[in-house]
Formats: C-alpha cells, structure tokens, sequence
C-alpha cells in the first residue's frame, strides 16, 4: 500500500484529492429549525465534508465555520460575503448540497443560489447534489445552468449512501482544475 492511498470509507482505497479545494455548500438560515439544524441536511453535508476528508480533499464550508447555525449570529453579511468569495475564487469545485422538504420541493437557500452564480462566472466546476429526478420547483435558471456552466447533478441519496462515485468524480475534476492552475 502507497503513502497516498486513502483507507477509511469502504471503497474509497486508491481515490486522492491531495491538493483538490472543495467547497461545501447547501442552506444555512432556511435550515435552523426551532430544535436545531435540519437534521437530514446536517447528516448529507456532514457526510460528504467526511468523504472529502478521508480522501485527503481540503473542505471550505460555511456550515462548519458557523457551527451548522449555532455560530451563524456571531457573522455579519460583509463577513460572510468576503469569505464565501474567497473559498469560492480558491476551490477546484463547487459542490452545493440541494435537499428537499417533506412536500418534495427545494429548500430556499438564496446563498446557496449566489455562490452557484459565483462559481459558473469563475468557471468552476460545479456538482449539484440533491434528489433525482430534481425537483419540480427547481427554477428554469437551476435547471438550465448545465448548458452555461460545467455543471453535473449527483443524487444525494447516492451521495450519502454510496460516496464513492461522487469521490471519483470530485477527483477528476479536482485534478483537472488543479492541473489547469
């Protein structure tokens, strides 16, 4: 076994993003809730932060940073602003975590929308995690942003569930992006 091969989520022997920046987002504000935290997003984020990890990625992510929305108080909008810029100019890829409510539709994340803008401006690579087929409510410019951006959709059951295939693609298009530096 190589001093990089990467042990510790089945399957993902052998996948490396030594090197590869990847920011982490998804709601914030529309996901605190009076008893905390919207506990399934909590679980998929943190569980993709743990993938990207284990495979020795870098995480940027604001859910982190702010305590998954105990520490969301202590930020001003100027704060948040120039940090999420910042991961979002330093990352290889984008990874915006896109849940949906008990009624099937995508849970409001204005923040989430504008740092998808950023990345498709900087030209990121972008991997859209959430619910296949997407959701009916998912606006036209969502949906569309595949023919402007270098935009995947990933389901996020398949994410959470098996992070293997979405660990192989952050790897390719992390090391394309890095090389491209």
């Amino acid at each position: 076994m190589s001093d990089r091969t990467v042990v510790g989520l089945d399957g993902t022997e052998g996948i490396d993003l030594t090197g590869v920046d990847v920011f982490v987002g998804g709601p914030i504000q529309h996901a605190i809730r009076d008893d905390g935290f919207h506990r399934p997003l909590r679980h998929a984020i943190r569980d993709i932060i743990d993938a990207v990890t284990a495979a020795r990625g870098t995480v940027f992510s604001a859910h982190v940073a702010e305590k998954f929305g105990v520490d969301t108080p202590l930020f001003s909008p100027d704060q948040v602003s120039v940090r999420d810029i910042g991961w979002m100019r330093r990352c290889d890829v984008f990874v915006p975590v896109l849940p949906v409510d008990a009624n099937g539709e995508l849970m409001r994340t204005d923040g989430t929308h504008v740092e998808l803008g950023w990345a498709s401006a900087l030209g990121k690579p972008i991997v859209v995690v959430t619910p296949l087929p997407m959701a009916a409510n998912a606006s036209h410019l969502l949906r569309g942003l595949p023919s402007v951006a270098d935009v995947t959709v990933f389901d996020l059951a398949e994410a959470c569930a098996q992070p293997v295939q979405l660990l192989r693609l952050l790897e390719k298009l992390g090391q394309q992006a890095v090389m491209a530096k």
